[in-house]
């Protein structure tokens, strides 16, 4: 007797524990949904001829907004022996020495990645005797759910492991003409500043790359360790940029940390902030005259997250301790970020200092991504990963910003260890969920946050990886009707920068998802091919104007092809439970266009989509009283008229304005109870 009570009582204790949880969790959803899913009334006239027109031509003393090109070093300059280049050159074994399974993308990590990957890609090669390793699993409270690490066997129980199995560093690399080649911006910046020029835009985004111009540790004299020809070079460039009638926006740090940093631990150490204060003091005596705007540190925390937490990108590393530890308030995260940001605050010192223009422009370019989750208990990871990643950098340099830079891709969903790939949604080459609404969200959350430092906004990246060029048209027109709308509330908003001009290399996801405005063949010696969204492009960054009849036209092709059922590139593998993998891949998949309203305003938020989610949605839905709209009630008050005078009218009303408001067709209609008895009472007399 006494064991059967211990039982009911612990499965009481059970119960209510259970009961707690899930109420706490729905709590938390109704929290997140109010402020981040709920729907929203679009600012925009889509009834007008010109849903957008922004002011590139300023005459009134009204702000002027201006259009923009986005590129890096490490996309698109040759002859560079950076830290990427001897990455991707490495293999596996020099790395880490295993040969890894294919693991799902971190939640949290892959969705700080902007326009790149976090997973390394299977590759083909000749067999080579590798250690096997013992897989050991690394559970994590915060931020590296699923990361591993490997501990050695004993050397009686190594076996050949084919390098084929084994992964590159870098994907879609290896397998492409002359990769390291990259765009030969170096050697010939020319091609790419035509391209940039002839679409009318008036502000070029480019970057110095701190190694090139420091290519050893500058332990001594500081002369002995800088390439002054190299910075020569690059102040030609900028004037060959300030030649073609566009302004300059500089980055500092575009991802770009000298290998001789990596060797001694890079950002986790103060002495990196000298260094890179050396760097800053070097590229703004040179060439501050013709700098308008200047970018320290592009998306800080992502490469925090994927050089120093998960040790994906070049330079970070991370032992066991530092990744299990990584997301402690002392962990390696933290200390990176507050050193880059220390770094940030004396080089906007130094910038406004010494610039030689009157009032130098200096920001930071940060990454939002918009992010939900899957199911009831995925809302309190998706609350954690928003306060790793939308505000602490920002409030850390809130005092020392002109602009705030903002780099927009799309949605991410997040599900228990991973980010969820939903086949109702449409999707980038590089599995970046295609999400216009969240970059208007994003901008009022931001907007809300940071409007007492009465500065504006700068979207300083935005695009989406698309080889067919199908879905970058409609992307880009509906993101840019976001911004308008953004603007109608309330959101300063200076300019918009676009991703990128040619297609190029794609940090460690290679030459694989195709960014570029122009496709480059690079077995034709880098032959470029501008696509139709160039042309767009061209057109709404001369006009200022985003019309009804180019955002139809963009839409219904991509309506075509999908009803159509075509296919395109993607290059990320997932696993049953529908879970991407971290990583790119050498050759892509096929995956549909997806039949979904995903513009501006139209996106229609599903509910949790976990089991429990849907089951109580199913049992719940014959209890749920759903309130009349508009148009119902006008249905009951019209069976009252003397239909048989003017039914011929009413139905005709009723089925074109039904069939518009629902997307439905009449047969449909006519099955449904309440067109039954009104068509019955239309039949009788009087």
């Amino acid at each position: 007797m006494a064991i059967t009570a211990l039982l009911i009582t612990a499965t009481k204790i059970a119960g209510i524990l259970a009961s707690i949880t899930f109420a706490a969790n729905g709590l938390s959803f109704s929290r997140f949904r109010k402020k981040n899913i709920s729907r929203f009334e679009s600012p925009i006239d889509e009834s007008s001829d010109i849903l957008a027109d922004f002011n590139v031509n300023s005459s009134d003393g009204q702000p002027e907004f201006f259009f923009g090109l986005a590129t890096a070093p490490a996309h698109v300059e040759d002859r560079l022996d950076d830290a990427w280049l001897q990455f991707a050159t490495e293999t596996p074994s020099e790395t880490s020495g295993s040969a890894e399974e294919p693991q799902t993308a971190d939640g949290i990590l892959a969705s700080a990645a902007g326009d790149g990957s976090s997973q390394l890609a299977v590759s083909g090669e000749a067999k080579k005797p590798l250690k096997k390793k013992k897989n050991l699993k690394i559970a994590m409270e915060a931020m590296i759910r699923g990361f591993q690490k490997f501990t050695e066997e004993d050397a009686e129980e190594e076996e050949e492991v084919p390098v084929d199995e084994r992964s590159h560093n870098v994907s879609a690399w290896h397998n492409v003409p002359h990769p390291e080649e990259r765009l030969r911006f170096w050697s010939d910046p020319d091609t790419e500043l035509n391209l940039a020029k002839n679409t009318g835009i008036s502000v070029f985004r480019m970057g110095v790359d701190w190694s090139r111009i420091m290519p050893k540790e500058p332990t001594g004299e500081l002369n002995e360790a800088v390439n002054f020809a190299a910075l020569e070079r690059y102040k030609r460039i900028i004037h060959r940029v300030r030649s073609y009638g566009m302004k300059v926006m500089l980055t500092l740090f575009h991802h770009s940390l000298p290998s001789w940093a990596g060797e001694y631990g890079g950002w986790k150490l103060e002495k990196t902030v000298d260094y890179f204060l050396m760097f800053t003091r070097l590229v703004v005596d040179s060439v501050s005259e013709d700098v308008d705007y200047w970018i320290t540190f592009n998306e800080p925390h992502v490469f925090c997250m994927l050089t120093y937490c998960a040790g994906a990108w070049p330079g970070g590393k991370p032992d066991m301790l530092e990744a299990a530890t990584s997301a402690l308030p002392t962990g390696v995260f933290n200390q990176t970020m507050h050193w880059m940001s220390i770094a940030h605050s004396k080089a906007y010192d130094y910038i406004h200092e010494h610039s030689t223009l009157q009032k130098p422009r200096v920001g930071a370019s940060h990454h939002v991504s918009f992010m939900r989750p899957y199911g009831l208990f995925d809302v309190a990871a998706t609350t954690f990963a928003n306060s790793l990643t939308l505000y602490p950098y920002l409030d850390s340099i809130s005092g020392k910003m002109d602009f705030i830079g903002l780099n927009y891709y799309g949605q991410e969903i997040l599900c228990g260890a991973g980010l969820k790939l939903m086949e109702t949604d449409e999707y980038s080459e590089s599995g970046r969920g295609v999400y216009p609404d969240g970059l208007f969200r994003m901008l009022l959350h931001f907007h809300e946050r940071y409007k007492h430092l009465n500065i504006p906004f700068i979207i300083t990246e935005n695009g989406v990886a698309d080889e067919t060029d199908v879905i970058r048209r409609p992307y880009m027109l509906e993101h840019l009707l976001a911004i308008y709308a953004a603007m109608i509330m309330g959101v300063p908003i200076l300019g918009y920068l676009f991703w990128t001009i040619s297609d190029n290399w794609e940090w460690a996801d290679g030459y694989g998802p195709k960014f570029g405005l122009v496709a480059v063949d690079r077995a034709q010696n880098l032959a470029r091919l501008p696509r139709p969204s160039y042309h767009l492009f061209t057109k709404v960054a001369t006009t200022g104007k985003v019309t009804r009849e180019e955002r139809e036209g963009a839409w219904i092709e991509l309506r075509r092809a999908a009803k159509e059922k075509k296919t395109r590139p993607f290059y990320r593998a997932v696993n049953r439970q529908g879970l991407m993998y971290a990583g790119g891949l050498d050759e892509p998949i096929r995956r549909p266009y997806v039949d979904r309203d995903w513009r501006f305003g139209h996106y229609e938020m599903e509910g949790l989509q976990d089991p429990l989610s849907r089951f109580l949605r199913f049992i719940c839905k014959p209890l749920t009283v759903r309130r009349k709209s508009k148009l119902e009630d006008e249905d009951v008050e019209l069976t009252l008229l003397p239909l048989d005078k003017v039914k011929t009218t009413v139905f005709s009303l009723l089925r074109a304005r039904l069939e518009w408001r629902a997307g439905y067709n009449w047969k449909e209609f006519k099955s449904a109870s309440c067109f039954a008895v009104l068509e019955r009472n239309a039949e009788e007399p009087g």
